[in-house]
């Protein structure tokens, strides 16, 4: 009597998982044309630009907010988001920047980029890498806080009306990132024979 059981090899065959290759980033006078066309909308539909520091402040205050509400209140920066009975949710860069982060997944994934790793240099631990990018990454909150918005907020947008003050926060992000790399550039070089 046969049976419709597959064989060894069949089972072989269809667990195999096929790769996939990632697929090449797009051209980037495209990708800034598009940039510039998303940008237009966000002025045109929202009255506002981009941004992102905004919204993941927003996401902290929330926090904040539910540890210590009373210090909140007694803020003037931070009474705007949630003194009283607001919601520091109630903002339209919240939504923005979470469908950045789901936008970015959602393309990672359908051009095969998601992976867990730590790019860094041959010269550097993982931890290293890590603790520099967090440093990195808490001068950069820090700092698009007291300039009152990141390089989306204030380069993009504020850049794109002209705003004298983000073409000067402009210029001062990239003279800091040129005078920085100069005493790390060690840590992404091959070392020296």
């Amino acid at each position: 009597m046969a049976t419709n059981a597959p064989s060894m090899d069949q089972v072989e065959m269809t667990s195999t998982r096929v790769e996939r290759e990632a697929k090449p980033f797009i051209n980037p006078y495209l990708g800034g044309i598009l940039l510039g066309l998303v940008l237009f909308a966000s002025f045109f539909f929202t009255g506002s630009g981009l941004g992102a520091s905004g919204g993941l402040n927003r996401l902290l205050v929330v926090a904040q907010d539910a540890v210590a509400p009373e210090h909140v209140d007694n803020i003037p920066y931070l009474i705007d988001m949630a003194g009283g009975d607001r919601n520091p949710l109630d903002s339209w860069v919240v939504f923005m920047t979470i469908g950045t982060v789901l936008g970015g997944f959602v393309a990672g994934w359908r051009n095969n980029r998601l992976k867990f790793e730590t790019v860094k240099g041959p010269q550097i631990s993982k931890e290293t890498r890590w603790m520099m990018a967090f440093i990195g990454g808490t001068a950069m909150g820090f700092g698009a806080r007291m300039a009152r918005g990141c390089t989306s907020g204030q380069a993009l947008s504020g850049g794109a009306v002209l705003s004298v003050g983000s073409w000067a926060f402009m210029l001062a992000v990239f003279a800091g990132a040129y005078g920085l790399a100069f005493f790390v550039r060690k840590l992404w070089l091959e070392p020296s024979a």
